[in-house]
């Protein structure tokens, strides 16, 4: 007869032997990585994929180093002269082809506004333009400048349409790069005038930058032009946008789907450039710029 405790201890070494088999089976199943941990694994956060768009490629296809000593290149600027005031009371006589007022030298061109008697005036200076030998429709327009100090110095860098003759001031449109009026030293400006936008209703559109050092340091002043929109730049930071979506595309409130050209110059006084008067202490005054770059 068999002892009975020998089927005891028989049962209980068959049911080790079974758990054992079933928790190697189970582990063999869904394998190490299944076990358990107390403790929480960190997270790596992935930084989001960018979105920004590559910028449009363009080259450039017009410029003006001002390498060449001496009258500015004939080929690619005219001169606008006169002495009527240009529809803004202004003092000076713009003269044509004198080295005096606008001239290249030591790698700039030189607009200088001088105290002097000249055609029934008393102040001389420049107004270059690119009229009948380049205009552009959209695109980056740059100039780098530094501009004159003083009240009564109004410099400006700024494009009109090629249809001012048959169109007229202000459908033509007119797109102001850069404008510095002396008794505000520092505040640079661009603005555009339309038909529907324009100081004369006192409706133009535009917006201001300070720059301290503008008198005393060279800086980038540029429009980026589109079809739908333009930016105003300083140093490549926009300070404006003026966009065909937000103000309309009537001709009166868009005329900016045709040619423009460039003028670069330095009025004296004026109705905004004089508000505050002209000091005639502080003569000659000028406006030095190293180049002027077109790209499309």
């Amino acid at each position: 007869m068999v002892n009975p405790w020998f089927y005891r201890h028989l049962r209980i070494k068959l049911l080790f032997l079974m758990n054992t088999f079933l928790a190697a089976l189970l582990l063999t199943c869904i394998g190490p990585e299944a076990s358990v941990s107390t403790h929480a694994s960190p997270v790596t956060a992935t930084s989001p994929t960018s979105l920004t768009v590559a910028p449009v490629a363009r080259k450039l296809v017009w410029a003006d180093e001002f390498t060449k000593p001496g009258l500015p290149d004939p080929d690619r600027w005219g001169y606008e002269t006169g002495g009527n005031g240009f529809g803004n009371n202004e003092l000076q006589y713009y003269t044509d082809r004198r080295a005096e007022n606008a001239r290249v030298e030591g790698g700039n061109l030189i607009i200088e506004a001088r105290k002097e008697n000249y055609q029934g005036k008393n102040y001389t200076s420049a107004r270059l333009i690119t009229k009948d030998k380049a205009v552009w429709t959209y695109g980056r327009i740059e100039a780098r400048a530094k501009l004159p100090k003083g009240v009564g110095t109004w410099p400006a860098i700024w494009m009109l349409g090629q249809n001012i003759a048959k169109a007229g001031w202000p459908l033509c449109g007119e797109i102001d790069i850069m404008e510095h009026v002396g008794f505000d030293e520092g505040v640079v400006h661009g603005t555009v005038h339309t038909g529907a936008y324009n100081h004369r209703q006192h409706t133009e559109k535009g917006g201001p930058i300070t720059i301290p050092d503008v008198t005393t340091a060279f800086h980038v002043y540029a429009v980026d032009w589109t079809a739908n929109q333009i930016n105003f730049l300083v140093d490549d930071k926009i300070f404006y946008s003026f966009d065909k979506k937000t103000r309309g595309d009537s001709e009166a409130q868009w005329p900016f789907d045709q040619p423009f050209y460039l003028l670069l110059n330095m009025a004296v006084g004026g109705n905004w450039g004089g508000q505050k008067g002209v000091d005639e202490n502080i003569w000659p005054q000028r406006m030095e710029v190293d180049y002027v770059r077109v790209y499309q």
